[in-house]
């Protein structure tokens, strides 16, 4: 069999394996696995099944590549000045930089058209990240009302601004 037919063969099924581990299709690592295939076939003993040897490549490639990208999140956390710079998308272009625009203004505009106890927890929760009980703290009310007001806060932006979603 040639590697075209091994790639035409098992293309799917990679797709599926780095789909589950990493959570979306990435193309960069589907070549990377086929390159491994195309390296490493002298090591590849037939004891076993291809497309089974093909499909732990991926799923190895898959995890390394989630273990790096983790790592290299931990360190771009640490470098608060890089930061701004990997949240910047290149290949966005000026039309989608003014949709993006447009789209955070109006939730925005939305979250700053909420009742003040919907806004208020809104921003805790969701904009500052804390958790139910911090937010409970900080607004001196029981948790089980700050769960109450995040469901409604966010059923009511869920109305308003429900041709973005």
């Amino acid at each position: 069999m040639n590697f075209n037919e091994i790639i035409k063969s098992n293309k799917e099924h990679v797709k599926k394996i780095i789909r589950l581990v990493s959570g979306q299709e990435n193309e960069d690592l589907e070549q990377e696995v086929y390159l491994k295939v195309w390296k490493n076939a002298d090591k590849y003993q037939e004891r076993g099944n291809l497309k089974s040897w093909i499909g732990t490549i991926a799923k190895n490639v898959s995890k390394d590549y989630l273990k790096s990208a983790v790592k290299k999140h931990e360190q771009l956390l640490a470098e608060d000045d890089t930061v701004l710079d990997v949240i910047k998308d290149k290949k966005d272009t000026p039309e989608l930089k003014l949709i993006k625009n447009d789209r955070q203004e109006r939730i925005i505009k939305a979250i700053n058209r909420l009742k003040p106890k919907f806004r208020e927890v809104i921003i805790y929760c969701e904009v500052y990240g804390y958790t139910y009980e911090e937010t409970a703290k900080r607004l001196k009310c029981p948790t089980g009302t700050i769960k109450s007001r995040l469901y409604n806060a966010k059923r009511e932006l869920a109305e308003k601004l429900e041709d973005l979603l």
